[in-house]
């Protein structure tokens, strides 16, 4: 396939605009000295996976990255960093950057093996046809995973509780 064949289509250069603000959020998160930005910055990378992701048609992915990730996920950072007053900004203090490169070059590797692997592996196969709507797995998450969707719920209540223990003042 040629790239003038690949741009005429829409949908690639839809692709193409989601990925690029991804990758763009993704380098503000992790070079971002301002924490509230870092994570408003990964929820801009996190809905962007979403948006590919009904780009795909697996609309259940899409909303659980936005329920799970953007809506809880990423809140209870910022709960954690508002509850405890946390400094949100990095110190004056010149941090230090020596394994910058060694990191990046594992991350570049990293992502060309993955590349590399899922390309061989799937080629220019088609996506199939069928593809499972949100109510079915509704329905065999609620009827055979009740009771551990039941106690991810209690854990979660108790992660809660004990962040905002460990944060209160307790009067003296």
């Amino acid at each position: 396939m040629q790239f003038t064949d690949w741009i005429a289509d829409a949908r690639n250069i839809v692709f193409l605009v989601i990925a690029l603000a991804m990758v763009g959020a993704a380098v503000m998160v992790v070079t971002s000295r301002n924490v509230i930005h870092a994570a408003l910055m990964l929820v801009v990378a996190l809905a962007g996976s979403a948006a590919l992701f009904l780009m795909l048609g697996a609309e259940f992915v899409a909303w659980t990255m936005v329920l799970v990730y953007i809506g809880a996920v990423v809140v209870l950072f910022l709960f954690g960093i508002m509850i405890t007053r946390a400094p949100t900004k990095a110190d004056p203090v010149r941090l230090d950057h020596k394994h910058r490169w060694p990191a990046l070059l594992v991350a570049l590797g990293t992502f060309a093996a993955m590349a590399t692997v899922t390309t061989l592996a799937f080629e220019d196969a088609a996506l199939p046809d069928g593809v499972a709507r949100a109510g079915d797995i509704g329905d065999v998450l609620f009827d055979r995973f009740v009771i551990p969707f039941e106690v991810v719920s209690f854990v979660l209540l108790a992660a809660l509780i004990g962040g905002i223990v460990l944060a209160r003042k307790d009067p003296e």
